[in-house]
């Protein structure tokens, strides 16, 4: 059966892309949009610079600068009505997962009247939206390239995954530069995302020709790059190779799939505000050793291309050096484990079925090489606490 192959209709990259965005906008039919971003760009003077950069090509734009760390739909209600009454005619989201996420969802919402979770998983939806152009601040979500957003729903406390091409980006201009000054927590959290993205499209039940091949490149890049990029946040040339592997790895997963990982992250940062990237990092090791039974060879791969493992060793011993690598990896990196952020054990344990069944419902363990039970991802869930 054929294999739907989706990304950008335009993407650039590299350094100072950034001076490009009018040509983009124009490329695009955009002429008014609505620049959803945070608070801390705003403070930075990045959005100051974003604004210049289009007045000075005669475009005129809106500000929405309230994004907050992990959207839910109420988060999304101001950036709606501010786009409606500017008569924006295209969003552009500007910053890391959260914002292009918010982006994302805005530019659905702000065409229907709908509720959001009218569009999560199993819906997919394609239905045409306002056209969104993604800028990206952080290495890692690979979200200016990917057909999802996920928000969680302020009633129900459920993180959402939506799905479909209404939610892939027009346009995503990736320039690394705009990275240059992430702190190493960040640099750290959004890495290892871009990790998962890469190794979970790759081992999932829909991996494909295609995105194998973006997937093995973005593995080997960040096996390269992403201890000296949290170790020197000015190492420019880890910075860029990065950025383009965090793409890499989105354009990767939007075309496969993640898997349990994401899963099992989601109800992490519903429940307990960890960020995305961090709940990733957390369950990662913990997941790959679950899951090395049904893709040895495909984690092999992931080892032989990461470099924590070579030609000489056996798959079985390759997909085992990549477990023992992966949490190398958090220790060198600082991964704390939920309980050294101060979450009670009997909270943890109170929600561990509520998290599992959520987990479950978002359709990502599916795709998982081993589909676990619910009992499974709980037992999972209790060895990273």
């Amino acid at each position: 059966m054929p294999t739907l192959i989706a990304l950008p209709r335009i993407l650039r990259i590299g350094a100072n892309a950034l001076a490009e965005l009018p040509a983009v906008l124009t490329d695009t039919g955009c002429r008014r949009p609505l620049i959803v971003t945070d608070a801390f760009l705003t403070s930075t003077g990045a959005v100051a610079r974003v604004v210049e950069l289009l007045a000075e090509a005669g475009i005129d734009c809106t500000v929405f600068d309230d994004v907050v760390p992990d959207p839910t739909t109420e988060s999304l209600g101001p950036a709606i009505a501010r786009l409606r009454a500017s008569g924006c005619d295209g969003v552009i989201g500007f910053g890391g997962g959260s914002s292009l996420d918010t982006a994302k969802a805005v530019a659905l919402l702000a065409t229907t009247e709908r509720p959001l979770r009218d569009f999560k998983a199993p819906a997919q939806t394609d239905e045409p939206l306002l056209p969104i152009v993604a800028i990206p601040t952080t290495a890692g979500s690979g979200s200016e390239a990917t057909r999802f957003t996920v928000v969680t729903d302020s009633q129900s406390g459920e993180k959402m995954l939506c799905p479909g091409l209404a939610f892939l980006p027009i346009a995503a201009v990736v320039d690394y530069t705009l990275t240059m000054t992430m702190p190493a927590r960040l640099t750290a959290d959004t890495g290892i995302d871009a990790l998962t993205h890469a190794v979970e499209a790759y081992v999932s039940a829909q991996a494909n020709s295609f995105s194998d091949g973006l997937a093995l490149a973005a593995i080997a890049t960040i096996g390269r790059y992403l201890r000296r990029a949290y170790a020197d946040g000015s190492d420019a040339e880890a910075r860029e190779h990065m950025m383009l592997a965090s793409t890499q790895a989105g354009i990767a997963f939007s075309n496969s799939s993640v898997a349990l990982v994401h899963g099992m992250s989601r109800p992490l940062g519903a429940h307990f505000h960890i960020s995305h990237g961090l709940s990733n990092a957390m369950l990662f090791p913990a997941v790959a050793e679950f899951s090395l039974g049904g893709a040895t060879a495909r984690y092999a791969d992931c080892a032989r291309a990461y470099g924590a493992a070579d030609a000489a060793d056996s798959d079985l011993a390759a997909a085992g050096k990549f477990v023992e690598e992966l949490r190398r990896l958090n220790q060198d990196l600082a991964v704390p484990a939920p309980h050294e952020l101060g979450i009670a054990p009997d909270d943890w344990t109170r929600l561990l079925s509520t998290m599992s069944e959520q987990a479950l419902a978002s359709g990502s363990p599916q795709n998982n090489p081993v589909v676990p039970s619910a009992d499974q991802i709980c037992a999972i869930y209790r060895a990273i606490y």
